[in-house]
């Protein structure tokens, strides 16, 4: 099932004909209503009528999020603030937040890209969908709850945490699609496991899992414990939320709703627009947004895109898994790496779970890493014997992963802190000073 084959399955060549156009309005609207623009694109010696063609995107510059923190908290609306009906913003742990507004017509079009997400993944008009993302100005739960409202699927608000609760509601009210980040989906997976409760005793079907990078190993963890689907999502504040790209039943990557927004690949270092294929770093121009449009966005996220047809029928381009951020990459000893390769390697041995922590420290000016990681409850025992040649093949996997030498601390189940949002992986006790 297609939500909207009209936008969805539109050939190659209409679909660039409706960017250009749509590219053309957004970069004049934000150079007239927008100071921030009005002064970056004059700077950069970019005049609106300098884009003629799609590769003409290249001579605009790119918006950072240290511009949209400067900006904070209303420097980048393009409308009156009567016209904005919804605010969301990000945390703001990493610095000051930053803030995005919706005109009518935003939510409406949000609305639209989650509910084609949700179509992907199996939904419709009879879902019932446990919603357990954060409601608030994270924009998770009101993503999805705009999307569920507008394929009018019925949503259960739950929000996140109160797992008892959640557990309850999904039996009693048979929900069947479950979206929620991936580390809350799994600590659910393992409560349905602690009371008894099988997969086939509850009507979960799919999952919709973003919010944080994830593997295929979790992906295949997820699916046989709770006996679903588990499906991609990705969306980020600065753009829209999520829907932006979302994976169909095919999984062979997140279908960018590409009439509403314009995806780009960049070298991060050169910032040279890399090809079909090429991995390097996300760039995206919202075409349609009103209340904010958001200019050649450097992302950070690292994929490559594909505009091949999906056997699904969809044409949108894709993208591949998120498979780190250009300003997550880990630095040790002289060696890059993403977290996610050590998820990666600790997934493909027998007997762990997907609960780890990599804790990073500098005693005696040399780094040094130490990944805790929960095993299952059938192999950690009080003889603990066999443990030690466990952590030696798994310090042995992840060498050959990441090229440099780790401790390993087997730990006993459940002994790693839950996280009712995103999960904190890394934690880097290192002084640089």
């Amino acid at each position: 099932m297609i939500w909207n084959k009209n936008a969805e399955c539109m050939s190659r060549e209409e679909k660039e004909e409706l960017q250009l156009a749509l590219l053309k309005e957004v970069v004049k609207k934000a150079y007239e209503k927008v100071p921030f623009y009005t002064e970056k694109f004059d700077k950069a010696g970019f005049k609106v009528e300098d884009l003629q063609t799609l590769e003409d995107v290249s001579k605009i510059p790119f918006t950072t999020k240290d511009d949209l923190r400067k900006a904070y908290p209303f420097g980048l609306f393009a409308v009156p603030d009567e016209e904005i009906i919804e605010i969301h913003s990000t945390s703001g742990t990493t610095g000051t937040p930053v803030v995005s507004g919706y005109t009518k017509k935003d939510l409406d079009i949000w609305g639209e890209c989650a509910a084609r997400a949700i179509v992907m993944a199996g939904g419709s008009s009879k879902s019932k969908i446990q919603n357990s993302y954060g409601y608030g100005l994270f924009t998770g739960g009101f993503g999805i709850d705009h999307g569920a409202k507008t394929l009018g699927a019925t949503v259960i608000p739950m929000s996140s945490g109160n797992t008892e609760r959640q557990l309850k509601m999904m039996e009693d009210f048979q929900s069947d699609i479950l979206t929620c980040t991936p580390s809350y989906a799994l600590y659910l997976a393992e409560s349905l496991e602690k009371k008894g409760v099988k997969p086939e005793e509850i009507s979960l079907k799919a999952g919709i899992f973003g919010a944080e990078m994830w593997t295929e190993a979790m992906r295949s963890e997820l699916e046989e414990k709770l006996g679903i689907t588990a499906h991609n999502i990705y969306g980020l504040t600065e753009i829209m939320g999520p829907g932006v790209a979302a994976e169909c039943i095919e999984r062979n990557g997140q279908h960018i709703q590409d009439d509403h927004f314009y995806p780009e690949i960049i070298d991060p270092k050169t910032e040279e627009v890399l090809g079909e294929g090429v991995k390097g770093e996300l760039v995206l121009t919202t075409l349609t947004k009103e209340g904010m449009p958001i200019i050649r966005f450097r992302t950070k996220d690292v994929t490559a895109l594909r505009k091949d047809k999906c056997p699904c029928g969809r044409t949108t381009a894709r993208i591949d898994r998120v498979t780190g951020r250009t300003d997550d990459m880990l630095k040790v000893k002289g060696v890059m790496f993403f977290p996610s390769q050590i998820e990666t390697a600790l997934l493909s041995i027998n007997g762990l779970t997907a609960n780890y922590q990599i804790h990073i420290t500098r005693p005696k000016h040399l780094d040094v890493i130490e990944i805790k990681v929960e095993t299952s409850p059938e192999l950690f025992t009080d003889e603990m014997r066999g443990l030690d040649a466990l952590e030696a093949k798994i310090a042995h996997k992840i060498q050959n992963t990441i090229g440099i030498r780790v401790n390993i601390s087997l730990v006993e189940p459940e002994s790693l802190p839950r996280s009712e949002g995103k999960a904190i992986r890394v934690i880097d006790e290192r002084n640089f000073d």
